[in-house]
């Protein structure tokens, strides 16, 4: 998959005492995405990968060969090889678990497959074989990739710091920083310590803990996070917790922590599965032993059991679930959402409850520019004051000036050069444009802000939908910019979608700032919102819906949602700026961004737990009235694997239904009450 990851660097800085042509000093790039390093295990590297596809592959070999009614000595070697690739590690795992005293259903598998081979329904054995590798391939996977994210999200946070001492400056291991030293983060370098700045101004990308989309300025006092990268300014922070304790640390915590808890719905099937290996193993060494106590002929009993192995196997009930939930991960797929797994598909469909971040999920998650106000009498037009803003701004990296001159390009402005260019981490830019000086920064970065009060320009921060910049030329106001991130254009369509499909609003759970969050929560019709949350508030508030009974869809793209994602009984990422670590947590990956998907994928989710509930009735009622005749009649075992063959075939069919373009947009009278209330489950 290809991610895009929106990169931008900081302000090129310079003193105010520079010569008149000050040379910029190059600051590294920084990514706002803040992905940890990709550390991503193949799937080749797994074993079980391997075997599985050897194990499939010899399938698929042998069957054309076999239905084509070839010799049984050219398919007869690769079924074997089926047999033997794909059956032998859960065979050896079940062989295990029975020295711990229990029997799962891999076992029970691996022994249909060898009764049915014993019979001779060689092929039926092999596709048992064949899915049951597969899905080992596939849990294997999973659990690999979620080990690589979380290994990845420790690099974030920079394995050396500069610390202060009273001899001057030494670089020291993270690990070896204790609370109240002090340290120098000088520009572009990663901050190594949760801390609080004593000295200097600078910018902080601190995303990857907030969630916020621009960096925020830092001050004496602000605190600051491992693992946040600093921006141009030069800053002396003092260390308030332990590494063990920071932030980005506990958030490996918590999603290790999430990862290692199963759901409920799991630990019952666990019951299940162990139940019934333990009632047909029993089952069918009773039906062997039975008559032939009673002076059955061996041959007869043999194939009785045989015939009762065959009808009792579970590759109906095993069809029954997979195709529906396969279909729709496939269907899911072409439209953009990635559905990592079955269970992450059927889970999607069970949320009552959907929790949304911000920055990057229901916003674009970077800024444009929403205004162009020129001040009266400043004799500029609004490409004009455009113009003017990009130039001074051209030769910065800072994500608001990037934006600005992406703007006027838009617009096709011709911008002239700017010379003396210096910035001022925090406050903004300054440059000589056609010989006038030119100055773009923060509404209070200058000492004249004050005076031009009674300007024809609102410069209220508090007002205004976004961040406001203001443009001087010659120390007058000639007019201010407004940028904003702005919310996707799906968004407010999503919410409403999510509120018909669980009957109730979703809630925004954000580290950005409360105004900024109430902003989007009116244009998209949000009215539970909860802001200023660091990572673990967000599990906090995901954990306290689930204790209040409810299931939680949560949504999120960042580094700092991973801990939600993986808390939550389901979680989606957005996938084209997404961190890695969020990618690999939560259960699906919206690929296209287009937040639409979300609530289509949930009613496609609830068709498929549908039709594995039909599927289940039809395989249940098949396995059933064999069973029943094998054990209270004469089953021929022709007419008991056609039985069996055949319920397998319709489940499979029923499932592949939803493999249809028409099962994703399913109309809302499918899903919505006549009375607008509570939608019914598919």
């Amino acid at each position: 998959m290809s991610l895009h990851a929106f990169l931008y660097g900081a302000r090129v800085s310079s003193t105010l005492d520079s010569p008149p042509v000050p040379v910029p000093v190059p600051v590294p790039a920084f990514d706002s995405a803040r992905t940890a390093p990709r550390r991503r295990t193949r799937v080749l590297a797994l074993p079980e990968a391997r075997w599985a596809l050897l194990a499939t592959a010899a399938f698929l070999l042998a069957l054309p060969l076999h239905v084509g009614h070839a010799p049984g000595w050219t398919y007869g070697p690769l079924y074997a090889i089926a047999y033997l690739a794909g059956g032998w590690e859960p065979a050896l795992a079940g062989l295990r678990a029975l020295r711990g005293k229990t029997l799962d259903v891999d076992l029970l598998m691996i022994v249909a497959a060898l009764g049915a081979a014993a019979i001779g329904q060689v092929l039926d054995g092999a596709l048992l074989i064949v899915i049951f590798a597969t899905s080992g391939v596939l849990e294997a996977l999973a659990t690999a990739r979620t080990a690589d994210s979380v290994r990845g999200l420790l690099d974030l946070a920079p394995a050396t710091a500069t610390r202060v001492t009273a001899d001057g400056e030494e670089s020291v291991p993270v690990s070896r920083l204790c609370v109240g030293d002090e340290l120098l983060i000088r520009p572009g370098e990663r901050i190594g310590a949760d801390g609080r700045v004593l000295d200097g101004t600078s910018e902080a990308d601190q995303a990857t803990i907030t969630g916020e989309p621009l960096p925020v300025l830092k001050t004496p006092g602000d605190e600051v996070f491992a693992g946040t990268l600093n921006g141009t300014g030069a800053l002396r922070v003092r260390v308030e917790r332990d590494p063990a304790d920071s932030v980005i640390a506990r958030i490996v915590t918590l999603v290790e922590e999430a990862s290692r808890t199963k759901a409920p719905t799991q630990l019952f099937i666990e019951k299940i599965e162990q139940r019934y290996a333990v009632g047909v193993v029993a089952a069918t060494l009773t039906v062997f032993a039975v008559p032939l106590a009673f002076g059955a002929d061996l041959t007869g009993a043999l194939l009785r059991a045989m015939t009762f192995m065959i009808v009792a196997s579970p590759c109906a009930v095993v069809l029954a679930t997979m195709p529906p939930l396969l279909s729709a991960i496939a269907t899911a797929g072409r439209h953009g959402v990635l559905v990592k797994s079955a269970l992450a598909m059927e889970r999607l469909g069970e949320i009552d409850t959907a929790a949304l971040d911000k920055t990057g999920t229901l916003t674009e998650g970077a800024p444009e520019v929403t205004a162009v106000r020129p001040a009266t009498g400043s004799g500029l037009d609004e490409d004009a004051l455009l113009a003017l803003a990009a130039a001074a701004e051209h030769p910065s990296e800072h994500p608001l000036a990037r934006a600005i001159v992406a703007a006027a390009r838009t617009r096709d402005l011709r911008l002239a050069p700017a010379r003396d260019f210096a910035a001022k981490p925090g406050h903004g830019v300054t440059a000589t444009i056609d010989g006038r000086f030119v100055t773009v920064g923060r509404p209070d970065s200058g000492p004249d802000t004050d005076a031009d009060t009674d300007t024809d320009v609102n410069t209220d921060t508090d007002v205004e939908s976004g961040t406001v910049v203001r443009v001087e030329r010659d120390g007058a106001l000639v007019g201010t910019l407004v940028l904003a991130d702005r919310p996707r254009a799906d968004a407010a369509e999503t919410a409403a979608g999510l509120t018909a499909l669980t009957g109730t609003s979703p809630v925004l759970l954000t580290g950005d700032n409360p105004r900024a969050a109430a902003q989007v929560a009116t244009t998209t019709g949000i009215t539970d919102v909860r802001a200023s949350l660091l990572p673990e508030d967000k599990v906090t508030a995901v954990r306290e819906l689930q204790r209040a009974g409810r299931k939680v869809l949560f949504v999120g793209d960042g580094v700092n949602d991973a801990p939600a994602l993986a808390a939550a009984h389901s979680g989606i990422a957005m996938g084209r700026a997404g961190s890695d670590l969020a990618l690999e947590t939560a259960d699906a990956v919206v690929v296209r961004d287009e937040l639409a998907a979300i609530p289509a994928v949930v009613r496609l989710s609830r068709a498929a737990r549908r039709l594995v509930v039909q599927n289940l009735l039809v395989a249940g009622t098949f396995i059933t009235v064999l069973v029943l005749w094998d054990l209270l009649g004469h089953l021929p075992l022709p007419l008991g694997v056609a039985g069996h063959e055949g319920s397998t075939v319709l489940v499979g069919l029923n499932g592949l239904r939803l493999l249809r373009e028409s099962a994703w947009r399913l109309r809302e009278s499918a899903w919505r009450r006549p009375d607008g209330g509570r939608p019914r489950a598919l």
